[in-house]
């Protein structure tokens, strides 16, 4: 999701689009939230890895 999200806040950045940034800010924020969570122990949607 991290990845996604990097990838198309880059694109959305380069090519002006700004729907693409828009959603891959949001994905990039998402994945790096569930990430933390899940490294700290918590779980998240009741699964204890999110990945």
């Amino acid at each position: 999701m991290i990845v996604i999200g990097a990838i198309l806040l880059i694109l959305g950045l380069l090519l002006g689009i700004s729907l693409l940034t828009l959603v891959g800010a949001v994905l990039l924020v998402v994945g790096a939230v569930l990430w933390i969570l899940g490294t700290t122990g918590r779980m998240v949607g009741g699964r204890k890895h999110y990945y």
